[in-house]
């Protein structure tokens, strides 16, 4: 099938029904890659124990941390080449394409070698517990070596999405998730391997991703195809690509580190509730990735459509997609909230670390609706080209926010629910700044389009 036929069109015809066309492989490619990543957890839960469950479910928010930055590299690479397909700039959509592959594989190899070298120590910083803390060494330095390829893999996926191609990538990643829950079963219960085990096949599962996708690009007929002699460092295009991607990366690292807070405060308590609370931190990556898919429409129509001159379409892109994440983590909310315990049942068969999970469910379930009005707003901004003001909004609201109700409203509750409470009025507090920071660029832009 010629790649153009692979496209959804962006700037023409109906947007309720283009962005969910768009956003469906995406959604599915999404959860496939929470499911296999879940592997990870259930297969050293149910067939190496609790204790190695706690040692992956440690470690997290740190993979968290890892992967989310590179998505965030990833997603200004793909509203920069989105922008330049929209405004049918062919050349810059080239050198876009050939200087975002250095930006994603270099951010991929310095956080690998941050990884090996400061994972012991921001366990230790953690309060990692002492009887998981070996094992999750093991799995954060093994897992590192996978991090380059999913620097490549996030680059492959930023380009494909910007044209509107979102099939491929969904099957690339099928591909390697099933490699994935093959390799965990295998290093697991054939070589016992546990922790060491799921990090090996996640490392490999990323490299053959990242290959396939690499592959197609450079065997692409199309203007994004990616040619290695054209790869190489333009100063002048990395200064519009680097701060988007930054910004984005900088967001994503933001909440995890402010989420290295909350689990240090997690680890305060006893190994059954680190336990449970691992175990349904699970839904967490399946509800946010799945939204996840509309703040990449939003971001990828706002940006091809603001290249067209579309300005109708701009802000209806943000609308529908805004109401559709809503939609989505309010169903999936509801969800866990009745069928929670046959969710944690994959992880774990404990009848005291299930419990312990339910109590997490019961409060984000409800809460998972309300940060697509913070996260849809930040992508739509970003899809105008502002960074710098979204990134400082989420730092104060989304990070320092959070330290501070850690070291008050939690110190002086020391209870689980106080500590999980603060997501939701973070959220609420950051999405309240963003949108009204959105309103006043959109005016502005408005102005501008209508006056060109």
């Amino acid at each position: 099938m010629a790649d153009h036929r692979l496209n959804t069109t962006m700037t023409e015809g109906s947007l309720p029904k283009q962005i969910m066309l768009f956003s469906l492989p995406l959604m599915l490619s999404n959860v496939l890659q929470v499911l296999f990543n879940m592997s990870d957890v259930a297969v050293v839960g149910r067939f190496a124990g609790s204790h190695a469950l706690g040692s992956v479910g440690s470690t997290s928010i740190l993979v968290s941390l890892l992967t989310t930055v590179l998505i965030g590299v990833g997603s200004g690479v793909n509203i920069m080449v989105a922008r330049y397909m929209g405004a049918r700039n062919d050349r810059e959509v080239v050198d876009a394409v050939h200087n975002s592959f250095v930006i994603c594989l270099v951010a991929g190899c310095l956080l690998m070698f941050a990884s090996l070298l400061g994972a012991r120590p921001i366990l230790e910083l953690l309060g990692t517990k002492e009887e998981l803390i070996d094992g999750a060494e093991t799995y954060l330095r093994i897992y590192a070596f996978g991090l380059p390829a999913a620097g490549l893999y996030n680059f492959g996926n930023a380009v494909l999405s910007a044209a509107g191609d979102t099939r491929r990538p969904l099957y690339i990643l099928s591909a390697a998730g099933i490699l994935n829950v093959i390799l965990n079963l295998f290093f697991v219960i054939v070589c016992g391997m546990a922790e060491a085990g799921v990090a090996l096949a996640s490392s490999i599962s990323q490299w053959l991703s990242a290959s396939l996708v690499v592959a197609l690009l450079i065997r692409s007929s199309t203007v994004y195809a990616l040619h290695p002699k054209l790869i190489r460092v333009q100063p002048e295009m990395m200064k519009r690509i680097l701060p988007l991607s930054l910004s984005a990366a900088a967001q994503n690292a933001i909440f995890a580190v402010a989420n290295l807070f909350i689990q240090s405060g997690v680890n305060s308590f006893d190994t059954v509730i680190v336990e449970g609370t691992a175990a349904a931190t699970n839904a967490d990556a399946l509800c946010y990735d799945v939204m996840a898919a509309l703040y990449t429409a939003c971001s990828s129509f706002m940006s091809q459509n603001y290249g067209a001159g579309k300005r109708k379409r701009v802000l209806h892109s943000y609308l529908i997609s805004l109401g559709y994440s809503f939609g989505i983590g309010l169903v999936i909310g509801l969800i866990l909230e009745f069928f929670g315990k046959g969710f944690l049942a994959l992880f774990t068969s404990d009848a005291a670390v299930m419990e312990a999970g339910m109590v997490r469910l019961r409060v984000m379930g409800f809460s998972y609706a309300f940060s697509a009005f913070m996260d849809c707003t930040i992508a739509a901004s970003r899809g105008l080209g502002k960074s710098g003001v979204p990134t400082a909004i989420v730092i104060m609201g989304s990070c320092v926010f959070r330290v501070v109700w850690v070291y008050t409203v939690f110190a002086y509750f020391h209870t689980i629910l106080s500590l999980y409470l603060l997501y939701i009025f973070s959220w609420s507090i950051t999405a309240i700044a963003e949108i009204i920071y959105f309103v006043y660029i959109y005016r502005r832009l408005e102005d501008k389009m209508a006056a060109a």
